[in-house]
């Protein structure tokens, strides 16, 4: 098997004068959080299941520039928004797809007025893709009938109106997909979002991922799924907080990599 995480780099694509089909956009996250790169390992096991033809940046992937922008510094947004912009475009990158809904939203909608126009998916509107293009199946497998409920990530969700995709593959999985109270449009925060993840928390008398995580848990699920990778974070660190070694948190990418035992 190990052939499976063999991850392209487009500079590799280019030396043989080819372009894949898709280039995978890993984040900050993706590349150097722990938990966050089992969400990366499992979406590339589903690349090469669907024997899709992708590549990475690899060294050359800065950061999009989300959370200085959120933060309020546009001046650092730009300088590494016009540096990733000179990148792809070197490559005449066209599609990009990316398990991040920060590096997603940031590219699909901030990235097009600075001069980097692409054509830009969450890694669960692309899986959902293949599927519907019969290049992928998913199997139920040791997930079917678990209790599921879905956190739609803000910037994927309220920001962009993505919510039926994540849904679908749950739907797949022959799990019982159970809505907490605050969903779709009514969804709430993580916590992480604004650049938040990095700065420690306001005065208040609850932390908005154990808030998020109560409600989750009236759910009663077995799993919370997310989207994102801070979404994970903060759902995990509720659950540690509320009812750990009772729920697990995994990525969609994570839960279809392991039913089909990838």
């Amino acid at each position: 098997m190990s052939d499976v995480l063999k991850v392209p780099t487009m500079a590799e694509f280019m030396a043989q004068g080819k372009q894949p089909e898709v280039l995978f956009w890993v984040g900050c996250a993706g590349s150097f959080d722990d938990r966050a790169k089992k969400i990366t390992k499992a979406f590339v096991k589903l690349l090469h299941k669907a024997e899709v033809d992708f590549a990475v940046l690899g060294a050359e992937e800065s950061c999009t520039g989300d959370p200085a922008k959120r933060a309020g510094n546009e001046f650092l947004f730009q300088m590494q928004a016009v540096t990733n912009i000179e990148v792809l475009n070197a490559y005449e990158v066209k599609k990009i797809v990316t398990a991040c809904p920060h590096c997603f939203n940031t590219l699909k909608n901030e990235y097009p007025s600075l001069g980097g126009d692409y054509q830009v998916m969450h890694h669960t509107q692309f899986l959902k893709s293949l599927l519907d293009e019969g290049r992928l199946t998913i199997e139920g497998g040791k997930f079917t009938g678990k209790r599921i409920t879905f956190h739609d990530p803000c910037y994927l969700g309220r920001a962009n109106d993505v919510y039926e995709a994540p849904r679908d593959l749950i739907k797949k999985l022959d799990a019982e997909l159970v809505e907490m109270k605050n969903c779709r449009k009514k969804g709430l925060c993580c916590g992480a979002g604004g650049a938040q993840m990095f700065k420690d928390a306001e005065p208040g008398n609850k932390e908005v991922n154990i808030e998020r995580t109560e409600q989750a848990m009236e759910t009663k699920p077995q799993i919370i799924a997310a989207g994102c990778p801070f979404c994970n974070t903060m759902m995990t660190d509720g659950v540690k907080n509320k009812a750990e070694g009772q729920i697990e948190v995994m990525d969609v990418a994570e839960l279809i990599a392991n039913a089909n035992d990838l």
